[in-house]
């Protein structure tokens, strides 16, 4: 059975710091690239951080370069996300992603969410 389990979020003050995790389980965590979406309240979901299956490569929105870093260990079948300088802004549920595209077959799985919010 796939499962992420995000945890992490929490009340944050503006220019706080929070570190995500999304624990994986059910799939061969290392071929899967990683990636944290989040989702603010009457917004789309969208893209804040990616990182290749090996961790070798990364990219980010740009309104978070700079202040997220997205790292994996493989052996621990963990992501996580530091998010430092945080802002207000940045208030959204967070979700975990996982996707392969392997011999013309993807597979895409998805966490529940954490939610992260930056408020005096």
């Amino acid at each position: 059975q796939v499962q992420l389990m995000e945890s992490g979020g929490g009340l944050v003050q503006p220019g706080g710091s929070l570190r995500l995790s999304c624990a994986a389980s059910g799939f061969t965590f290392s071929t899967y690239a990683m990636t944290w979406y989040r989702q603010a309240p009457g917004k789309e979901r969208e893209l804040v951080a990616t990182i290749s299956s090996t961790g070798g490569r990364t990219n980010y929105a740009d309104s978070v370069k700079g202040r997220f870093t997205i790292s994996r260990d493989n052996a621990k079948n963990t992501v996580y996300l530091q998010m430092n300088m945080l802002k207000p802004e940045d208030t959204a549920m967070y979700y975990c992603n996982a996707f392969s595209y392997v011999l013309s077959m993807s597979r895409n799985y998805w966490g529940q969410g954490t939610l992260v919010t930056v408020s005096s």
